[in-house]
């Protein structure tokens, strides 16, 4: 899949200009989050009695949602577009595995993993292109295997961030509806198993959040 041009370019420089402090602000964010743990520790569970093998987190910033997968059991590496971001979760996490890549063309084999994250990382990819997205993920997947994303619920509509973590920003996202996000996945072979919608919390959240877990046909 070819790179949509200024698109991603413009979300990998936003994230390595705000990697540092994004990851301090959130270090411990899932410490007060356990409807995010609970989605966590069911994907783990699934993953388990897949009977385990290569999970990746797809997006995974600065590392500290692959040191809880990792935590759960699970034989989690990370994958993210932006330099800046994989050097703070190499730091973080000397012990994991994280490579810089993109969800637009992952360097994994097909039927590689035996269960995928998509922890607010599709949330820069425009409804128009996340089909092509999740073929990919639905790629890398093994029949059976669980995927999960996650990401601010709305009515596919665009948002442009100009400020970011303390820092200057240009940034463009989606708030994006789940019915329509698991219509999309199912198209690619990722039927919806279990959707899961909570209210914000503040101060950081101004939306409610969507978790979709799906299964790779």
């Amino acid at each position: 899949m070819t790179e949509p041009p200024g698109e991603l370019a413009e979300t990998r420089a936003a994230y390595d200009t705000v990697a540092v402090d994004y990851a301090a602000l959130l270090r411990d964010d899932l410490a007060g989050s356990p409807v995010d743990r609970a989605v966590l520790g069911l994907f783990a569970e699934l993953v388990h009695a897949g009977g385990g093998g290569p999970v990746g987190d797809l997006g995974c910033g600065p590392g500290r949602v692959t040191a809880h997968l990792a935590g759960l059991g699970l034989d989690a590496f990370g994958v993210d577009l932006s330099p800046g971001m994989v050097t703070v979760a190499r730091r973080t996490h000397p012990e994991l595995r994280f490579d810089v890549g993109s969800l637009t063309a992952l360097d994994l084999p097909d039927g590689d993993l035996a269960g995928a994250l998509a922890w607010y990382s599709v949330i820069h990819t425009s409804p128009a292109r996340q089909p092509a997205v999740f073929a990919e993920l639905a790629r890398v997947l093994r029949p059976g295997a669980p995927l999960v994303i996650a990401f601010q619920a709305g009515a596919d509509e665009p948002v442009h961030h100009r400020q970011g973590y303390g820092h200057p920003i240009s940034l463009h996202g989606w708030r994006l509806d789940p019915a329509r996000v698991a219509d999309r996945l199912a198209a690619a072979g990722l039927p919806v198993r279990t959707q899961v919608l909570r209210e914000p919390e503040p101060p950081h959240e101004r939306t409610r959040q969507a978790y979709l877990l799906a299964v790779r046909s």
